[in-house]
């Protein structure tokens, strides 16, 4: 089994936008997903979440509050290598202070767009959006939501 420890920003702008990410792999279809990725060996979550958002998007931003914290685990025939593999995202509300929007240099991210939410849902995307703005927009007190089924636009 595999594993992976990312930290997300959850960047809703005056409650009626989100800010998303269009990763673009070298293979496979691309998809809309949060700003956000794995945590460095020695590296805060809440350190690698900035940066994170800075290498995708170009923005500078602060952390405002933890949302909560999602596991889920992605079997054998669904996961890109063949093995089992378990996800914990660390999830952020983050707040945009400056900066300007550009696409990940040497990386997969090729653009952030702020994405109106009810627009949210008539994309391609992972998973870890709808967590995501599960997570900001009922702030549940265990920082834990159901999990998010995928199929359709909705993708690990």
């Amino acid at each position: 089994m595999s594993f992976r420890l990312a930290a997300y920003a959850v960047c809703v702008d005056d409650g009626r936008r989100v800010l998303l990410a269009h990763h673009v792999p070298p293979e496979g279809e691309s998809v809309w997903t949060l700003p956000g990725g794995g945590v460095e060996p020695l590296e805060d979550p809440f350190d690698a979440v900035i940066r994170e958002v800075a290498e995708e998007t170009g923005y500078e931003a602060v952390v405002e509050r933890l949302l909560g914290v999602d596991s889920r685990v992605i079997p054998a025939a669904e996961a890109r290598r063949g093995v089992p593999h378990q996800n914990v995202g660390v999830f952020y509300e983050v707040r945009v202070t400056g900066g300007r929007p550009r696409p990940e240099p040497n990386g997969e991210t090729a653009e952030s767009v702020w994405t109106p939410i009810p627009d949210v849902a008539r994309l391609r995307r992972s998973s870890l959006v709808d967590v995501g703005l599960a997570l900001a927009l009922t702030r549940p007190a265990t920082g834990h939501v159901p999990p998010v089924r995928t199929g359709g636009l909705i993708q690990h």
